[in-house]
């Protein structure tokens, strides 16, 4: 019956998840095993938090199977973006913990380390994307500092500032561009 299932393709192996049969679960993690915990790993950087996220990636897919519309994304990009949402939820979590500030000001080099010039171009740099982002239009502006310093996503910007998610990924997008434009511009 195994074998039977590996030559199916991914849209036909989904369905039968979605019917519940056992053996095509197993097949349907075979197959996508290494690019779902690939994707978690490099994501998360901690492969035991990978390996469970993992798990609950096709946890997910297995109870959600038989919502997959395959006119929207192909199983794997569907699968991959349940494993990138799942990532971005750990990550969120995990960045929540607050910081020793002592641990903090341990990390940062001491005043008489820093190379003169190289903290002279920095400043510059900084000083020269702070200008960038002023002249960027307010909904650009809000949406970079969102993502940026305050770590939202693109549906989470589309909640907050109430319009649609693709307008966020867009603003996200073209003020980041700008931004990189401008910082590379002066990069020695």
């Amino acid at each position: 019956m195994m074998r039977h299932l590996d030559r199916l393709s991914d849209d036909a192996l989904l369905a039968a998840v979605a019917l519940e049969e056992r053996d095509a679960v197993a097949v349907f993690v075979r197959r996508f095993q290494r690019r779902v915990y690939g994707l978690a790993v490099t994501m998360l950087g901690d492969a035991a938090l990978a390996d469970d996220l993992a798990q609950v990636t096709f946890e997910r897919a297995w109870r959600h199977a038989g919502t997959y519309d395959a006119r929207r994304a192909s199983v794997a990009t569907w699968l991959l973006t349940i494993t990138r949402n799942l990532a971005i939820d750990a990550m969120r979590v995990r960045r929540a913990i607050p910081f020793d500030p002592d641990l903090v000001s341990q990390l940062l080099p001491h005043s008489s380390a820093v190379d003169p010039q190289q903290a002279a171009i920095d400043a510059d740099q900084l000083g020269r994307l702070g200008v960038e982002l002023a002249g960027l239009p307010v909904e650009q502006q809000r949406a970079v500092l969102l993502a940026t310093l305050a770590g939202r996503t693109a549906s989470e910007i589309a909640d907050i500032e109430g319009i649609p998610v693709g307008t966020a990924k867009t603003r996200i997008r073209t003020g980041l561009r700008r931004l990189r434009i401008a910082v590379a511009e002066v990069a020695p």
